[in-house]
């Protein structure tokens, strides 16, 4: 049986994890290292960072924050944000990174998607798809940082992510972001359906069972949580408990 993955999320400004609500209103929620160490102890089984206004900005990802992390995490990381370059990729894994994600690039030169993955092997390469509902099967796939709308539609560009050599594909509903109303059953079950990769569901957890009902009814491989940990609603040792005893199989 799959190991279902809990990660916890760090959306980082200016050197800070800060969460917001429809990716606005945005509030502190403390350092990026030092949070992540605490769920590396807490028991998470990856975690992300996501530097959420690197790409609008037109800046690279602060590439120390990879080797900062490395000095204090052990478990598997992933960083993204303003990644565009082959080197940028490459740097940030050297510094100690298990993965990057990319976003905005991978949709304006999908080429990278394909070029990084033959470099650095698929595992390495996680492509992050912000998609918000625009009508009957149809959600529509944004860009920086979900200010720049594409006309793309994210399951189709979810199947082409994984035939250019993506190994994993992080699966954000914009409409339920910050929103702790559950994750977007409709939308992430569309894009496992067409997909043979892991797909990370994220954007609305609120409560365990939203958990459990999007690794349920859509197969996602794993959940990305922000909000209800950042602010200790409930402990990553709580959650994996209740999906076990839910039938779930996670690593204890």
């Amino acid at each position: 049986m799959i190991t279902k993955r809990i990660i916890p999320c760090l959306d980082v400004d200016k050197g800070r994890v800060v969460k917001g609500i429809n990716f606005v209103d945005i509030k502190d929620a403390g350092d990026p290292v030092e949070l992540a160490a605490f769920y590396d102890k807490e028991g998470a089984d990856e975690i992300v960072f996501l530097d959420i206004t690197a790409s609008h900005e037109r800046r690279k990802t602060v590439v120390d924050l990879a080797s900062k992390t490395a000095e204090k995490v052990f478990i598997p990381y992933t960083i993204g944000g303003g990644i565009s370059r082959i080197e940028h990729i490459r740097e940030i894994l050297r510094k100690g990174a298990d993965k990057i994600s990319i976003n905005t690039a991978a949709v304006r030169d999908p080429s990278l998607i394909n070029r990084a993955s033959k470099i650095f092997g698929s595992q390495c390469i996680v492509v992050a798809i912000d998609a918000k509902y625009k009508n009957k099967d149809f959600w529509e796939v944004y860009l920086n940082g979900g200010r720049t709308p594409t006309g793309i539609n994210a399951v189709d560009w979810a199947k082409r992510v994984e035939e250019l050599g993506a190994g994993e594909i992080l699966l954000t509903s914009m409409d339920k972001d910050g929103t702790k109303d559950g994750y977007d059953i409709d939308l992430t079950g569309a894009v496992t359906s067409v997909v043979n990769i892991p797909v990370i569901a994220s954007g609305g957890a609120g409560k365990l069972e939203h958990l459990r009902d999007v690794i349920k009814y859509t197969g996602a491989d794993a959940v990305l949580v922000a909000s209800i940990f950042h602010y200790r609603q409930y402990t990553i040792r709580e959650a994996k408990e209740y999906l076990k005893s839910e039938g779930i199989n996670v690593r204890i």
